[in-house]
């Protein structure tokens, strides 16, 4: 009748056991009014800290918005500088071949 016992794997048992007292115990640690006093702090400074990277990711997000507002007027200036200067040159080239028709002797009513 105790051969039974003698052919138990001992330290299974008290592992299992002891692994059973240790949940228990930790089951009823984790829902005790000190653990959810600590739970809430931590969720209040998580929220804080939300609160604050939010806040910086707003003021970045208006600086880039600003520097690619700033970015835009630039090429925008940099375009109406080139097309004035493409158009002045053009009509720098029109005065000179004028000028150089006038001096062969050909004028602009002979035409």
């Amino acid at each position: 009748m105790f051969e039974c016992l003698t052919k138990i794997n001992w330290k299974k048992v008290g592992l299992f056991a002891s692994g059973t007292l240790f949940g228990t115990a930790g089951i009823k640690a984790l829902a005790s009014d000190d653990a959810k006093k600590l739970y809430t702090n931590c969720t209040a400074a998580v929220l804080r800290a939300k609160e604050t990277v939010m806040n910086t990711v707003t003021t970045v997000q208006e600086n880039a918005e600003d520097i690619y507002e700033g970015a835009k007027q630039i090429n925008e200036e940099r375009a109406e500088a080139k097309a004035a200067a493409e158009f002045a040159e053009e009509a720098e080239e029109e005065t000179t071949e004028e000028v150089m028709d006038y001096k062969a002797g050909d004028t602009f009513f002979n035409r």
